[in-house]
């Protein structure tokens, strides 16, 4: 049996036992009418150390409705952040393709990923946003703004942290059933229960396409997630969370987005993992600690078409790991009205590579692994003044490549008046980006700079959020922020065999971010809209036609412009929804020559709509059964995230829900 295999099936027994095991914590008779071992409504736990309400967070946060995103259909997070305001989803075409998020302007390394507290991010602040669907979400924190201070590299512009969902009762479970255009299949089930004690939740999910290419463009995803939280006593709390997932792609296209391939494809094996505890040593002073880990094995598979696939570069094989451990430990000191808190933090990331590359002037291969050692401490501190509460906070990194590096924040969040009165916000703070692997040690045709320092950003932002008498609740933000020692790659170093990477580009980015949601009996209604302004300060290396970054013009593929508008109305047993999003024009190049030349993608505009029906049940016990017609780009929009690559036209997708238990 495999390595995978047998990390497969032991994540499998893993999560039977967390679901065996909560089972017998929980007991029939305790797990009736009990509340959640860790109640979440209300508050936000990645904006600051301990959980905050969210008219006391400082910075725009926006947070999703896990359950709400299940009823609309929307099966992956990365739609799921299509609609969020200051977000730009961009896919390479068809379904399992590589997606990117770009959040307030910035690269799109720059939003740090956590997955129950979990960094999701590679080395270098990379992610891969086709990996997270939503079966097992419980809900979607996504905090605007430089969180360095808090988290360390990557959080550049924000963090995006998915948290996992367990039961609130007695044991209930949902299976699902999907199919439609596209050739779209999937299905997913879980089992979950929760009391005063302890909580769990296990799902599996699988999930295919056959692409929106004729030729050679299947994916194929499967996930199993398990998660326990228990109490032992009454001052300790303890998490599990494991997620094992595979993915496959297929791709006829090349770096262009032209059809020349008939047999190549991508692959993954991903595990994240993660324990913690948290004991109250007295009614002031608590401790908490985790372990996690982030491994990802995955290459690329193109091997030779046929006899008569033999000029140029013609097969090419790569096989990749990825390994993140991170430890930390944090301790809380109540001193009302501040709660201070300091920790320490261990992060090691270690890739190793290997490719094969066959070409008409024979095979060559490649090989490398290397390694990197963080340490960080971290003081914040969360108090009020009055009716106001503030946040501060700094860190310090020892990082083995680039040194030290510190980074600070502060905010405050205030009511104008009374209570029901409009929450006026206001934040500031610094942040940093590490370098990646082949930037600092790239050998053969590109040399890395292993000198590099992280790259940096400063960034404020003010707003306002206030809850109206008509159950809605609206808020606009604006912000600004700077990125420095941007990271460029060169042709012609200074000297011959200098490296082939510096800190030399500057870009800035602006903005205003509006977003109003609620509802009014049966009626649900949600919008957004974001006002972006990206500019290059200095390209550094870069000038000309085909540059990356050019003097005075915007950043790629960040839209002007962007809004959404949804809503939903619920008629007996029947759920209507409609939604429409534009995107903006956004600058672009065409790799298909060179120099790339610049290109403009036009504006789009979105329209789906769906219909769900509960046949059966619906209220806390016994069998439901509902169905749920959705349709996607009603309108058949021909468009394009990324120039070369088509988007989906319009599709239609039916889906059969049953839930047994509470």
């Amino acid at each position: 049996m495999s390595a995978a295999r047998e990390g497969r099936a032991a994540a499998t027994r893993f999560c039977a036992v967390i679901g065996a095991l909560f089972s017998l914590l929980l007991g029939p008779a305790e797990a009736e009418g009990q509340e959640e071992v860790f109640p979440l409504e209300g508050l936000v736990v990645t904006a600051s150390p301990t959980a905050l309400d969210e008219e006391a967070v400082s910075s725009h946060v926006t947070v999703l409705d896990g359950d709400e995103l299940r009823r609309l259909g929307i099966g992956s997070v990365a739609d799921a952040l299509r609609d969020v305001a200051g977000i730009h989803v961009v896919r390479s075409g068809s379904f399992g393709g590589v997606t990117s998020v770009f959040l307030r302007g910035g690269e799109s390394d720059y939003a740090l990923v956590l997955l129950d507290g979990v960094p999701m991010n590679q080395a270098g602040g990379g992610f891969d946003f086709t990996e997270l669907t939503t079966e097992a979400v419980e809900r979607v924190e996504i905090v605007r703004g430089p969180a360095s201070a808090l988290y360390g590299s990557d959080a550049v512009t924000g963090v995006i942290q998915v948290i996992t969902r367990t039961g609130d009762g007695g044991p209930s479970s949902t299976i699902s059933a999907e199919a439609g255009d596209f050739g779209r299949r999937s299905w997913a089930a879980d089992v979950r229960g929760g009391g005063e004690r302890a909580a769990y939740g296990v799902s599996v999910s699988h999930r295919s396409t056959d692409g929106i290419y004729a030729l050679n463009n299947e994916s194929e995803q499967r996930v199993l997630h398990g998660v326990g939280r228990f109490r032992p006593d009454a001052r300790t709390r303890v998490q599990l969370s494991l997620r094992v997932s595979e993915r496959t792609y297929n791709f006829p296209t090349d770096g262009s987005g032209d059809i020349v391939d008939e047999n190549a494809f991508t692959y993954s094996d991903a595990t994240t993992a993660r324990i913690s505890a948290t004991r109250e040593l007295t009614p002031l002073v608590s401790v908490e600690a985790s372990i996690g880990v982030n491994e990802v094995d995955g290459g690329t598979d193109d091997a030779v078409d046929g006899p008569a696939d033999s000029l140029g570069l013609f097969g090419f094989n790569s096989l990749d790991h990825f390994r993140r451990n991170v430890a930390e430990v944090r301790g809380h000191l109540q001193l009302h009205p501040v709660t201070f808190t300091a920790g320490v933090e261990y992060d090691r990331e270690r890739p190793r590579s290997f490719n094969e590359s066959s070409s008409e002037f024979g095979t060559s291969t490649g090989r490398s692994e290397s390694r990197r050692d963080n340490y960080a401490s971290f003081l914040h501190a969360v108090g009020d003044v009055g009716r106001a509460t503030y946040q501060l906070g700094a860190r310090l990194e020892d990082n083995e490549r680039f040194g030290t590096s510190g980074t600070w924040q502060a905010g405050i969040a205030s009511p104008l008046g009374g209570d029901g009165s409009p929450i006026v916000r206001a934040s500031v703070g610094t942040a940093i980006k590490e370098p990646t692997f082949f930037e600092n040690f790239a050998t053969g045709f590109a040399v890395g700079n292993p000198e590099l320092d992280p790259e940096r950003s400063f960034g404020w932002e003010v707003g306002v959020r206030h809850r109206f008498a008509t159950a809605l609740t609206g808020g606009v933000a604006f912000f600004d922020q700077s990125f420095d020692d941007l990271i460029q790659y060169t042709a012609a170093p200074p000297a011959p065999g200098d490296p082939n990477f510096f800190n030399i580009a500057e870009a800035d980015v602006r903005g205003v971010e509006l977003q109003l949601d609620g509802s009014r009996g049966p009626v649900g209604f949600a919008a957004s809209m974001t006002w972006l302004d990206t500019e290059v300060i200095d390209s550094g290396f870069q000038e000309g036609e085909g540059a990356t970054f050019v003097e005075g013009q915007p950043l790629l593929r960040r839209p002007e412009w962007k809004g959404s508008v949804r809503g939903s109305l619920e008629l007996g047993p029947a759920e209507l929804s409609v939604a429409l999003s534009s995107v903006g024009a956004r600058a672009d190049r065409d790799f298909a020559v060179f120099p790339a030349g610049a290109v403009t993608l036009d504006p789009y505009h979105l329209l789906s709509a769906g219909i769900r029906w509960q046949l059966a049940g619906g209220g806390d016990g016994g069998t439901r059964l509902g169905v749920r017609l959705r349709g996607e780009n009603l309108l058949d929009e021909t468009y394009q995230e990324l120039y070369g690559f088509p988007a989906p036209g319009r599709a239609l997708h039916l889906s059969v829900q049953v839930g047994l238990g509470r």
